[in-house]
Order: C-alpha cells, then structure tokens, then sequence
C-alpha cells in the first residue's frame, strides 16, 4: 500500500517540477469557448454564430501557459490530497489487499478523463470533442468499474453515499484522489501543451445560468450512475452501464456545455480552473455548490423510483412511475431545446444520447416511455402491459415535464424558445412526423415489450437511434419532434414567451399519435404469437416488467 500511494506522490512531484521548464506569466482572459464545444465565437455584428478555427484577436494570439509558481502550488495541493487519502485509508482495518486497487484506479479514470478534456478544447476536433471525453470516460468505466466502481467524479461518489451505495469513509478518500488527479491533469495538459483555458460561463451568460446548466446535467449523470450501475435491478448484472453513463456526457455536452462548458464533476472544474490561475480562478467553487446540489437530487429521485434498494420489502410506486416518466422526459426536451438554441453540430446525436441513457435507467420502473405517442402505441397493444386509465396518466405527466424543461431551457437562454413549425410545407412535416413516430413506437414494442427480446440488454441503444434516423432524415422538414411531449414543449414556451403559433402542436401531436396507433396495428400482425394464451401477460408488471425480465434471463 505504502509503495502505491508514494508512486502516487511521485507523480504529482514531477508535475511541479515540469514547471521549471514550461512555466510563463499568464495573459488576459482569452476569447469565450466553450470548454467541450471549442472554436466557437458569437459575432455580435451579425448575431450569427461562427464554428471552425479559433478566431483570435492580435491581443490573444500568445498562449495561455500556465506559470511556474501556479505548477508549483497546486503540484503540492495535489500531493497533500493524496497524503490525506493515503492517511485515511491506513488507518482503515479492512484486511482487504485490493483497496489500494480502488484508489489508484479512481486516479487514473478521472486523470484519463481530465486530460482528455483539457486536449480536446485546446487542440482536438471541434465537432466531435464532446464525444471524445464521453467515449474517454465509457472505456475507462467499462475498464475499472470491476476495481473501484469507476466513479471519477466527486458528485458521483457523493451520490453514492447519499444513497448508501459506498461508505463514507471510501467517499472522502474517492473524492481527495479524484481531485489530486483533476489538478495533475489540468498540470499536465498545461504542460504538455504550453497552453489552457480558463473555467468561466461562456460569452453573454452568467455564472448562475451556468451553475443551472451544470447541476441539471451532474443530476442526470449521478441519477444515471445510480440507476445503471448501482441499483439491485442492474448493479454487477448489466453491461450496458457504461455506454449510458459515459453518454450523459454526449446529452449535456453538446447543448449545456455552449452555457457552462459542461464540466459536470467538480474534478473537472478544479482541474480546469487550477491550471489557469493566472487568468483568474475560484469559478469552479460555485460549479461546485451546484454539481453538488444535482447530485444530492439525483439521490432523493432515486430513492423514489427504486424505494427497494432502501426497504427489502418495498416495491416500485405507481408515483415512482409517473417521477421516472416526468424525470426521463424532462432531460429529453431540455436537452432538444439547449441543442437547438445554441446550434450544437450534433444536437441529434445529443438528444438521441439523452433519451438512450435515460432508457437505461428507468426503463425498469416506469418502461421508459417518455413520449405519448410510445405509451398510446403499448396501450393500444393491448396485452394488459397498461392500462388505458394509467397511459392517460403517464401522458399527462409526460406533457407537463416537456413543457416545464421549455420554460427551464427559455430561462436558461434569456428567453429564447425552440418555434414548433414546418420547416418546408405543412403536408410533407406532418408526413415526416407520422412516419418517424411510427418507427419510433414499433422499435419499442419490438424490443421493449416482447415475452423474449431480441435485444436483452441494448434495448435502449436501438430506441435512442430512432432518433438519429428521424432527426436526420426528417429534421429539416418538420423539426423532427417524433413526440407530442417536445411538440407541447416547444409550442407552449414559444406561444407563452414569444408570441409563436400555438396551433402546429395540435397538428403534430395528432400525426404522432396515430404513428403510434398504427404501429400498434402493426405490431398486431407482426407478433400475433404474442397474444396467445402462452404469452398472454395478464397485467403482471407492464413494460417495466418486462423490461426487467429480458434482463433477468
């Protein structure tokens, strides 16, 4: 143990002293980037958004380096962090020989992830950055979740003690070699590429509009983690954990990040805002109050939707189911708005992302529905999965969480809204719309619904890349909806806050809906061997029952 943790030290010893060779004085605050969205500028004489190489101005054509004395300081807070974990962990009488393992692993994960971050705002792709850190951080949970559970991040270890998941004694040493490895990180991006970038809201937001795009997101990464990886359903069961976890990062990054930079792990922010001391730090504190503040929700909504973790003798709610439908598409429709309104190049793949990871995690409580068009289509299905009174149920909770992320994303966006409308002509919309929300609920009840699913654990990979299919396909002509929770969503905030055309939500919610009724037609036709007597379900659990089932065998 003793030798790990001084391999350790080590390395925070030779980042300090990289300074004597790399450091210079810092410069002025450099241009607003987005930190997960770089290369991207607003001209204020245009308003048009501008995405492509760096535009600097003569006064920021020198680089950020950072100094040596800032290398040198926090290469020492970054020592003592790993001096208190070390500490805490010897006196520790646990008789376990791979606890060391647990450390070392959190500290390469979320070193891995930092520097990862920090390479691809400065010199990395500018279109698929997001999705670089997201597949950084997947791999690495895939790789070490067997070792320490793979948390690299604070807010998730402190998730996890709300919840009773991990002790407290393992929080406080996960989260000193979390933030040890963030600052080495941060160092070592500086270092290597004599340059960074300072942690601040991007141009014309403020630090609360970021702090509300940070809590929402660490809250859907945290919820995520608890819901995939740490649950009875799912913890040591499940592979697909680390494609939905390292995915929220894909959902927030790319709509969230262009407002805060998208840090969601107050590892993140350290690492970030240390490495640029010379431009000015303390902005990853109040990320931190709000990353922590989402993680802490994330717990409360947890032990709602999965009061069986907590009592042996407890059971999902049916107020857990209408939580999980009001949370799931809550996160989908802020994640369209937030995409839309700042221009993400891949706001499909982003809220493609955002439905898929919060499949994977309620879609053994509630089914996962998130859309009425979905849970008309299981309802019409018949197989008494649900009923009629509770669809009717979960589509007005449905409606009300789409409409309330609108108004949250409108007082993120200084109340901008998403206009829901034809984008060509009315007929060749709605045709669109019908079509791809037809797709949509047949993929469900062909993988989610089914006695034996052809997929038992992707299932909400091949629902979330309906999305990709119709966003794409469809987007230019109709927006790309395919849900009448996002088309109330988007009409309601845009007619409340700007005056826009109320109407097309009638349009296109009644389009959609029927794709769901026809896909439950087809679906009929398709897998008549499900209603026989054999596979008849009888009302025993709905799809959330079933979803569960696919996972048990």
């Amino acid at each position: 143990m003793v030798r790990a943790w001084i391999a350790l030290a080590f390395i925070a010893v030779a980042g300090a002293d990289d300074a004597h060779c790399s450091g210079t004085d810092g410069l002025d605050d450099p241009p607003a980037v987005s930190m997960l969205q770089t290369e991207m500028r607003v001209d204020r004489s245009s308003s048009k958004v501008k995405k492509g190489t760096r535009h600097m101005t003569k006064e920021h054509t020198k680089k950020h380096k950072a100094t040596a004395s800032d290398i040198g300081i926090w290469g020492a807070v970054a020592l003592a962090l790993l001096a208190s974990a070390g500490f805490a962990s010897s006196t520790l009488k646990r008789g376990e020989p791979s606890s060391l393992a647990k450390y070392v692993a959190e500290f390469i994960g979320t070193f891995m992830l930092i520097f990862s971050v920090g390479c691809n705002v400065l010199v990395g792709d500018k279109t698929w950055g997001v999705t670089s850190i997201a597949c950084t951080l997947m791999v690495s949970i895939y790789a070490l979740g067997g070792i320490s559970g793979a948390n690299f991040n604070p807010a998730v270890s402190i998730a996890l003690g709300l919840a009773k998941k991990l002790p407290w004694v393992d929080v406080s040493i996960y989260i000193c070699v979390q933030l040890a490895a963030g600052i080495l990180a941060g160092l070592s991006y500086a270092v290597l590429l004599g340059d960074t970038f300072n942690l601040k809201p991007a141009e014309g937001f403020s630090l609360f509009e970021a702090g509300l795009a940070e809590l929402l997101y660490t809250f859907m990464l945290t919820f995520v983690v608890l819901n995939t990886a740490a649950s009875k359903q799912h913890g040591g069961k499940d592979q697909f954990y680390g494609l939905a976890i390292g995915f929220t990062v894909v959902a927030g990054g790319y709509g969230a990040g262009s407002i805060s930079g998208g840090c969601f792990n107050p590892a993140v922010a350290l690492g970030i805002d240390s490495s640029s001391m010379a431009m000015g730090f303390g902005n990853c504190f109040v990320y931190w109050i709000f990353e922590i503040v989402g993680c802490a929700i994330a717990a409360l909504c947890f032990r709602e939707c999965r009061p069986g973790d907590f009592e042996e003798s407890a059971s999902i709610t049916f107020a857990g189911k209408l939580l999980s439908e009001f949370l799931g598409t809550y996160m989908l429709v802020l994640t369209v708005g937030l995409n839309v309104l700042n221009e993400s190049k891949a706001g499909v793949f982003s809220i493609a992302s955002a439905l898929m990871c919060m499949i994977f995690a309620l879609g053994s409580v509630s089914g996962a529905h998130f859309n009425p068009a979905v849970t008309m289509a299981i309802a019409c299905a018949g197989r008494d999965i649900i009923s009629m009174s509770e669809a009717c149920l979960y589509i007005c909770v449905q409606v009300l969480g789409g409409i309330s992320a609108a108004f949250t994303y409108a007082l993120m966006m200084h109340g901008k809204t998403v206009p829901l409308a034809p984008k060509i002509g009315a007929g060749e919309a709605l045709a669109g719309e019908f079509l791809f929300t037809f797709l949509l609920s047949y993929v469900v009840l062909c993988v989610a619904t089914v006695k034996d699913s052809p997929l038992t654990q992707y299932f909400g990979l091949a629902i979330g890349a309906t999305v990709i299919a119709g966003g794409y396909a469809i987007g230019s002509l109709s927006g790309g909806s395919l849900n009448p929770a996002v088309s109330a969503g988007l009409a309601v905030s845009d007619f409340s806050m700007n005056g826009g055309p109320l109407e097309h939500f009638f349009t296109y919610s009644a389009v959609e809906l029927m794709g769901g009724m026809v896909a439950a037609g087809i679906f009929h036709v398709t897998h008549e061997h499900e209603y026989s007597k054999a596979n008849f379900k009888g009302g025993e659990g709905g799809i959330e029952g079933e979803v569960a089932k696919a996972l048990a065998s």
